[in-house]
């Protein structure tokens, strides 16, 4: 295939050209040919429809388990999933999913909520910083459960139903990551409904719906292999007792 060029005019001088060291490698270039462009063209496009193949399952499968909580079902536990702390507190998006927990339990949709996340560090402690706030926002300390090794969705989920033996729930989280927990959850052999809470579309709403399309497909994977959590434990009785509790 004859390859095309460019009419000396359009060159660059040879003091505007980079030196070979600076050079992308052969594999990353451009090709010169038609045949070559065409074929880069379908690649392109093939990657980003497997991409796009695990977000779209995420959403065929779970979007009827998407709820308010004005309508969700009603269900023994809520499971609110860490979002970050500040300077030691919730962070904005992790208050709101705290608020929503809290409504919930207001409403009497749900009598207990475990709250999952990240204790890796002695100075980051999720779990904490969400009951604290949750007592401050009406729901008794004894209705509140704590999972300190929620390192990542699938390990909530599974640490849900194998450590604290959550069978049916309630799961607390923004619009672009609740039906990945909801998938998750279920494949981890619970029975969930999801309330999306909603956010004002910033920089941090796009971020968050970008890396859902990278986290869909380990998404995938978990539910496919269900591999156990980075922390799994013993059993723990706390989720049992609090909803005994009078």
């Amino acid at each position: 295939m004859r390859r095309l060029r460019l009419p000396s005019w359009l060159r660059l001088p040879s003091w505007l050209r980079l030196p070979s060291w600076a050079r992308l490698p052969s594999w990353l270039r451009l090709p010169r040919t038609r045949r070559g462009q065409r074929r880069a063209v379908q690649v392109t496009v093939l990657l980003c429809v497997l991409a796009l193949v695990p977000a779209t399952w995420l959403r065929l499968t779970t979007d009827a388990r998407v709820r308010t909580a004005a309508d969700v079902p009603s269900a023994p536990v809520a499971v609110v999933f860490g979002a970050g702390l500040w300077q030691g507190k919730p962070s904005p998006y992790l208050a709101h999913r705290l608020d929503t927990a809290a409504e919930l339990y207001e409403r009497g949709k749900v009598r207990v909520v475990l709250v999952t996340g990240d204790n890796s560090r002695h100075d980051y402690d999720e779990p904490d910083a969400m009951r604290a706030y949750l007592v401050r926002h009406g729901v008794p300390d004894r209705r509140i459960v704590s999972d300190y090794a929620g390192f990542d969705t699938w390990d909530s989920c599974a640490r849900a139903r194998r450590v604290f033996g959550v069978d049916r729930a309630i799961l607390v989280s923004q619009g672009f990551h609740i039906r990945r927990a909801l998938a998750l959850c279920e494949a981890a052999g619970i029975d969930a409904y999801g309330v999306g809470v909603g956010e004002p579309h910033d920089a941090t709403w796009v971020y968050g719906g970008l890396r859902e399309l990278a986290a869909a497909s380990k998404a995938a994977l978990d539910a496919t292999f269900r591999p156990d959590p980075r922390f799994l434990g013993p059993r723990e009785r706390g989720v049992a007792e609090a909803l005994a509790a009078p």
